[in-house]
């Protein structure tokens, strides 16, 4: 007899891929503030970073790596790679105002941080195209 409980955890790897997908969309919208001031242009004038810089470098990372997320190609490699990134961004523009994510404005960072080395090391679940090409190559040809 299976309780409610078990059919809960069967659903782990899917709310994983949710998980993965939901985050990846709002690590998206983070990018396109800074590359293409959409959906709205980042503070205090609603601009976009200058090309080449640590933040535009930032947003690209932000948009094109939370696409691969969304989409969940090369998710591992992405995760972690994009796991560093916000270890940088809270250390080096939220740390020094003060030791306290909710006072320097950088609960988002951590958040993200985390999120993105779990992901890393838990994969992106069964919803994915890394997903879909494991399952392509372990079907046995003809």
């Amino acid at each position: 007899m299976t309780t409610i409980g078990d059919k809960w955890i069967s659903w782990a790897p899917q709310l994983r891929s949710v998980l993965r997908i939901a985050a990846a969309f709002m690590f998206i919208l983070a990018g396109t503030m800074k590359l293409f001031a959409f959906p709205i242009g980042m503070p205090p004038d609603n601009g976009t970073a200058q090309p080449m810089t640590q933040v535009w470098i930032g947003g690209v990372l932000e948009a094109f790596g939370g696409l691969l997320m969304l989409i969940g190609l090369f998710t591992r490699p992405v995760a972690f790679l994009l796991a560093g990134e916000m270890a940088v961004a809270y250390f080096q523009f939220h740390a020094p105002q003060s030791f306290y994510p909710i006072i320097n404005h950088g609960e988002a960072a951590v958040l993200y941080c985390f999120l993105w080395l779990y992901i890393s090391a838990a994969g992106p679940g069964p919803w994915s195209v890394d997903a879909m090409r494991a399952r392509a190559l372990a079907r046995p040809r003809a």
